[in-house]
């Protein structure tokens, strides 16, 4: 599905209910970090439309990813992605460092509720962005 698409059925109550869904988790795991503290307060002002774009980009940077998989994720095309998403998470939710970024990636796969949402982009997308991850976080002193 292109991103057009997928935000002309953007449902702003589903999107509510999975926040809801999962914020006892989130809180129960980062809710006495800084991160979690700068994710609430910058998300917790945003408007539907800062959402809509923020979901927008977010789609970007995976079908980017996704476009790459042909390559090796040590490719510059491939880790120049990887740092848009870091920019990307460090901008629109919480500084997010080096350290935290590779533990995401570790969660795309550990998760396997990550790993089905990257993975139905395109199947083994999931793997592909932690480990191009790990080598971006590598190459920038983690």
């Amino acid at each position: 599905m292109d991103t057009t698409t997928m935000f002309d059925a953007f449902d702003e109550h589903a999107l509510e209910e999975h926040r809801t869904k999962y914020a006892e988790e989130a809180q129960r795991k980062w809710g006495a970090t800084d991160a979690w503290a700068e994710s609430q307060r910058k998300t917790s002002a945003y408007t539907k439309e800062d959402w809509k774009r923020i979901q927008q980009e977010g789609a970007e940077i995976r079908e980017g990813l996704a476009a790459l998989m042909g390559r090796s994720p040590s490719d510059p095309d491939v880790q120049a992605q990887v740092k848009r998403f870091h920019e990307y998470m460090s901008t629109n939710f919480y500084a997010c460092s080096l350290e935290m970024l590779s533990g995401l990636g570790d969660m795309y796969v550990s998760d396997p509720r990550f790993t089905a949402t990257y993975d139905k982009v395109k199947p083994g997308l999931a793997l592909f962005i932690r480990d191009a991850i790990k080598i971006y976080c590598t190459a920038n002193g983690a």
